[in-house]
């Protein structure tokens, strides 16, 4: 089959797909069917270094951008997997890097490129504000050498799976500023030390997708001073870096979905014989797999520049949009050719389409849903009327 997945990363390429290869689709059915998380599938990622890609030498990591982070993500989904049991770490962790003081990256980033710290979760949606962050509730007082935090948060991702998280809280109540998206805080908490004190509880929300993710509440989380991320106030313009990164990897792992589910429907439909000749023979048939390809193709390209752009510090905001926009729906037509090729045995666990039909579809909804990009560059790049 054509594949034009050979490119200068392909070292790292062979390499993901390698240790992929030893977690085979029966485990990665095994898992989703237990609705466990992949702990033996993210340790060997970590200790093979994959986990601490983004983290600059100088504190243990390996210093590469996001571009090779993205094809680590693409290649995991590609070879059957899925990337949201980890790929927090890769976009939570340029939060810390850029912004972050000196004694902040030397305190955890060593030790989250061991792996003996994992900072895989990132609180910022409420229940009641949902994509409009400036709204939240969630609010941080500071009080001697702590800052208190109150608040609620919802679909929070990993947290049973992270040490730290980022926590996004309101410093400077909304009518007290210039701008909402002023006079909000970033902080790093430890996670674990929180949930003992019964500072912090954590609500599972059960959901059609094996993708561990939690209902948070925060009762007079006492956070250290220190552990404020940048500058207070700030924490909004600081979050962007990590949700342009958050968006950009999340079109690397659909593309890696779209092209796993043309493989796997290509390969079916050349195989599935049906009145005396293969069915991949059918036009009708064909052309919905071809469509999906060529659009697997294009976002693939608008990806690579949103990766240029964000590894050369460079505005990238309505292209890391885009990128997420036009994967996550060249998957999801991929997704539905393919479980509409294999017929019955799409909807067959063993088969593996189905579970990834599933993983794929979360795409159009999370982390930001096609109608909130539509409205982005709707108004930030052709200069239509606000929309929200």
């Amino acid at each position: 089959m054509y594949d034009q997945r050979t490119d200068e990363y392909q070292d790292i390429r062979d390499a993901v797909r390698a240790l992929c290869a030893e977690f085979p689709d029966e485990y990665h059915r095994k898992i989703d069917h237990e609705r466990a998380y992949p702990e033996e599938f993210v340790e060997a990622l970590t200790r093979a270094g994959w986990m601490a890609a983004l983290i600059p030498e100088e504190y243990g990591g390996s210093g590469l951008g996001l571009t090779e982070a993205s094809v680590i993500m693409e290649e995991i989904n590609r070879s059957g997997g899925n990337s949201g049991a980890c790929h927090g770490q890769m976009y939570v962790i340029n939060t810390l890097i850029k912004h972050g003081s000196e004694e902040q990256k030397r305190k955890y980033l060593p030790r989250i490129a061991t792996g003996d710290l994992r900072l895989q979760s990132m609180a910022v949606t409420e229940p009641t504000t949902g994509s409009d962050t400036t709204k939240i509730k969630t609010n941080a007082v500071r009080k001697g050498e702590n800052w208190v935090i109150n608040g609620q948060k919802v679909w929070i991702s990993r947290v049973q799976h992270s040490d730290l998280i980022i926590v996004l809280a309101r410093t400077t109540p909304v009518d007290q500023v210039k701008k909402p998206s002023d006079g909000m805080s970033i902080f790093i908490v430890d996670a674990k030390e929180a949930q003992a004190k019964g500072q912090l509880v954590v609500k599972p929300i059960p959901n059609m997708v094996n993708h561990e993710t939690n209902e948070l509440f925060f009762d007079n989380l006492e956070v250290p001073a220190e552990n404020l991320i940048g500058t207070e106030g700030a924490g909004f313009k600081h979050l962007l870096s990590g949700l342009n990164a958050e968006r950009v990897l999340i079109a690397a792992e659909c593309i890696g979905d779209g092209y796993w589910f043309t493989d796997r429907v290509v390969k079916y439909t050349k195989e599935r014989v049906v009145f005396g000749r293969p069915i991949g023979a059918n036009q009708g048939v064909q052309f919905p797999i071809a469509e999906a390809f060529i659009e697997v193709e294009a976002a693939n390209l608008m990806r690579w520049q949103a990766c240029r752009l964000y590894d050369a510090d460079q505005p990238c905001g309505a292209e890391a949009n885009m990128a997420k926009y036009l994967a996550a729906k060249s998957s999801w037509e991929a997704a539905n050719a393919c479980i509409q090729f294999h017929g019955g045995f799409g909807f067959a666990n063993e088969y593996d389409v189905e579970r990834k039909f599933r993983e794929t579809r979360l795409y159009q909804v999370a982390p930001i849903s096609t109608n909130m990009i539509l409205g982005y560059i709707g108004q930030h790049v052709l200069g239509l009327p606000k929309s929200y």
